[in-house]
């Protein structure tokens, strides 16, 4: 009788920089080290934060909050400009780090990637040593700390490497697996915004264990696409693949609104908030685009799309935002109100061109 086959336990690590951009700064400018250090634009504009040191995340400092709040929680950050020369250069180094290991790479940005180590170049057999080798590799190499997350599919591991930094090295096992999602809170769930979280809530939903309870007719209905999603990682089941071929061909955000906005007031302020975050997201994966789309959904859920393209590359809070701002007024919206506002840059330039001298560091919820 032939044996049956079976397909080996994937390995997947998820390796994410512990405060990326200011780690660097700080490694490069002996002054700043153990500084609440702000990497971002200018407080005294309309800057946004790209990301903080840990000094100064005590403060309640975050990625894409205005530097003029990061200025109020924290007076005594110093702020610098991004240095993105030296950020790709260090992030080509982990890259090759990565690849002494495994050819089955997904970058997500310049700080963090998901690798496959099912089977691993050098026949180490262990994804926790494998990601402790990769770990002291890029201490040794870079002076630089990251924190790594291992699992059997890369929505465990990502949970994973964010439980214990800086520095730190989570595995999370196939049999520990359900239990630990059943007892995770909804709003930890990756892709899990507040509006989603919030509406989790209202149907008594806080933790992974009451998703369960959920049948996929029931879950598919409150959530959608996305409910046959938390259906699986509920149960523990997460079959993507890492991606070496992945490439960003858009980077965006949206928010769907508590209630209709029915002023351009109301509408502009909304805008200024998504487009914070789609500058943080262009920040941190390095990119600038030429094409600026925003997206309307109207109180009747009519749906439409405006886009204006640029002859110059950008990933600038503020050319985002007055082109959004100049697209929601050609709409032509008149009294509609609106329930969704969503702005999403394309048309990259290549990586040569995202030069360090014209840089200005999913759904919003």
């Amino acid at each position: 009788m032939e044996e049956k086959q079976t397909q080996p336990r994937r390995k997947i690590i998820h390796i994410d920089m512990d405060a990326f951009y200011a780690s660097v700064e700080q490694r490069d400018n002996p002054e700043l080290r153990g500084k609440a250090l702000v990497v971002g634009g200018a407080p005294n504009g309309r800057g946004v934060v790209a990301t903080a040191s840990y000094e100064a995340r005590k403060f309640g400092v975050r990625s894409a909050m205005s530097s003029k709040r990061a200025v109020q929680l924290c007076p005594h950050a110093i702020f610098v400009r991004p240095r993105f020369d030296a950020y790709k250069k260090a992030s080509q180094h982990i890259r090759e780090i990565f690849s002494r290991y495994t050819d089955l790479i997904e970058p997500l940005s310049l700080d963090e990637a998901y690798l496959d180590v099912t089977e691993d170049k050098l026949g180490i057999g262990s994804a926790i040593d494998i990601a402790k080798a990769i770990k002291q590799a890029i201490k040794d190499e870079l002076d630089l700390t990251a924190s790594a997350g291992v699992s059997v599919n890369k929505f465990i591991a990502k949970i994973a490497s964010d439980m214990q930094k800086p520095d730190g090295l989570t595995f999370i096992g196939p049999s520990a697996i359900e239990a630990f999602v059943e007892k995770l809170a909804v709003e930890k769930f990756h892709g899990v915004g507040a509006v989603t979280a919030g509406k989790m809530k209202k149907l008594g939903l806080f933790t992974g264990g009451d998703l369960k309870k959920l049948s996929l007719e029931q879950i598919t209905g409150h959530f959608g696409k996305a409910g046959a999603f938390y259906y699986n990682i509920v149960r523990g089941i997460d079959d993507r693949p890492v991606q070496p071929s992945r490439e960003t061909k858009s980077v965006g955000a949206e928010d769907t609104f508590a209630y209709d906005l029915s002023t351009t007031e109301e509408m502009f302020a909304e805008l200024d908030k998504i487009a914070k975050v789609v500058s943080e997201r262009l920040l941190r994966h390095g990119l600038k685009g030429r094409t600026i789309t925003l997206k309307i959904k109207f109180g009747d859920f009519r749906q439409i799309t405006r886009s204006q393209s640029h002859t110059e590359y950008s990933d600038n809070f503020d050319a985002i935002l007055d082109t959004a701002k100049a697209l929601l007024l050609s709409a032509g919206i008149g009294d509609n109100n609106i329930r969704l506002l969503g702005i999403t840059v394309s048309n990259f330039s290549s990586a040569e061109d995202n030069g360090p001298e014209t840089h200005g560091q999913l759904k919003l919820f």
